[in-house]
């Protein structure tokens, strides 16, 4: 058969009612013969546009526009980077379970562990800032900054293997399927750049542990919700976006042509079948033909002074690094795309801490302190919101060999250090607090979706009203969840 014949023989739901004309026909006579009939309708609503659905989603005056998203893929040991416990020293290789009841959930990797050995930490502390936040000196520029950082110590989520951690924290559940956090704001917020994705996602592989976790593109995808909300995802090699540039001996007129009437086709289908996903692909065309003047001239470097290219560090200039990556987030962020996410892999330390920790600290410090700096000197840290983040913490116990040179260590999902930066946090800050072994959270404890609940109302979300129904309920980030930590805001 003709594939356009077999096409036209597809019934959809929407098709069906709109093909149903006898029938319907037969009923509209019968109104005009007597109204009583029927009983009272009314129109069908249009569809909201995006200043709508920004109007609606948007209860209170936000404190930031944008966020960018620093996720640290792999977990960073929070006891040797943020949250020292010096009183370790004196149990070291003592067994864990001889000082407090670990009955709660670990991973298969160390469950058949003879013992768990305390490891401290071999990292000295110091107090930096006015706020005398404590930062390991694997982390110097990011400690020099902690006046303007609030860490909060006391995060705890509810997966504790990389995957649905992950997906968790981007989507607000473990299960995969659901629309990422980036999405959600692409749906509720709308863009401020039409020539700009709402929605950049970059991804990073550190140097202290290459064969890391892997990353799936439905992190970033938008679930339910229409596919115009999914992230970009930018290259580190070749063109950086897909298909960007146009196949030898097409030129731009021709281009344009081609768009026009594919459009056109579109349109057509659009009318006959309704799908939204039509609309979707015609948009995302017309995003793709902007993007391909936007996107070269927004990664081009050639502008960018040589004193800003020195504080990201000497890999910045290298297409697919963490401090390139870095720059391009503060780059998309000033021409108004809403989120921008970075991932940076190899944050697994289960074994050689040591050699792997200072690689992947080596990549991310400089970078992300310069990120936070160079937003505030252009004057866009108070509206930018910065989140540095893992998907959990480590434990206190050691993974396989202890030693005092090396040690490796387990995941630990029930408290867990993150920092962020801007878009209306309180400076200088430090929120919560975790036991000696930090195994467990002694004061102010921040769930996942308490996390997301404050980052939605600081874009002046209410995070209960921004939902989306599919399969007949109103989904939303926060599922039925969520708490604003409102000692964290400025």
């Amino acid at each position: 058969m003709n594939p356009i014949d077999e096409q036209k023989l597809l019934v959809n739901r929407r098709h069906f009612f709109g093909k149903a004309a006898t029938g319907i026909g037969g009923m509209a006579l019968a109104s005009l013969m007597n109204e009583n009939l029927f009983a009272e309708t009314k129109a069908k609503p249009q569809a909201p546009s995006a200043e709508q659905l920004e109007a609606e989603a948007r209860t209170f005056a936000p404190k930031a526009k944008r966020i960018i998203y620093l996720h640290q893929s792999g977990a960073p040991s929070q006891m040797d980077l943020f949250d020292p416990k010096p009183a370790m020293e004196k149990l070291f290789s003592e067994d864990l379970k001889e000082h407090l009841d670990i009955g709660h959930r670990i991973t298969g990797m160390t469950k058949n562990q003879k013992t768990f050995p305390i490891a401290p930490s071999r990292y000295a502390f110091k107090n930096h800032g006015e706020c005398g936040a404590t930062v390991s000196e694997l982390l110097p520029h990011i400690a020099g900054i902690s006046d303007k950082i609030t860490y909060i110590k006391s995060m705890h989520t509810e997966a504790i293997n990389h995957d649905p951690a992950i997906t968790f924290f981007q989507t607000g559940a473990q299960i995969p399927g659901r629309p990422s956090f980036g999405s959600w704001m692409s749906y509720g917020l709308g863009s401020e750049n039409k020539d700009l994705p709402n929605y950049v996602v970059m991804l990073s592989r550190g140097t202290g542990r290459p064969n890391c976790q892997p990353l799936y593109d439905r992190l970033w995808g938008s679930g339910f919700l229409p596919t115009e909300h999914q992230g970009v995802k930018f290259m580190g090699t070749g063109d950086p976006v897909l298909y960007l540039t146009n196949p030898a001996g097409f030129d731009a007129t021709a281009r344009r042509r081609m768009l026009d009437d594919l459009a056109q086709l579109n349109q057509q289908k659009l009318e006959e079948f309704g799908d939204p996903e039509i609309n979707t692909r015609i948009k995302q065309y017309e995003l793709a033909y902007r993007m391909q003047t936007s996107v070269p001239e927004l990664t081009d470097l050639s502008d960018e002074p040589q004193h800003v290219l020195d504080m990201y560090g000497p890999s910045v200039m290298k297409r697919g690094t963490y401090a390139y990556n870095c720059l391009l987030a503060r780059r998309l962020s000033e021409r108004g795309v809403r989120f921008v996410q970075l991932y940076h892999m190899g944050w697994d330390q289960h074994g050689n801490l040591h050699s792997q920790l200072t690689g992947q600290c080596r990549d991310a410090d400089q970078p992300s302190a310069a990120l936070i700096n160079d937003l505030e000197q252009r004057g866009l840290l108070d509206e930018t919101l910065v989140v540095w983040a893992g998907e959990f913490g480590r434990t206190m116990y050691c993974q396989g060999k202890l030693t005092r040179e090396d040690y490796g260590r387990d995941h630990h999902p029930r408290a867990f250090t993150i920092w962020m930066a801007g878009g209306g946090m309180k400076p200088g800050y430090t929120h919560g607090a975790t036991d000696e072994f930090c195994w467990d959270i002694t004061k102010d404890p921040v769930h996942v979706h308490d996390l997301n609940a404050t980052l939605l109302h600081q874009l002046g979300i209410d995070h209960r009203k921004l939902t989306f129904k599919f399969q007949g309920r109103h989904f939303r980030l926060t599922d039925v969840h969520g708490e604003i930590v409102h000692e964290i805001l400025s």
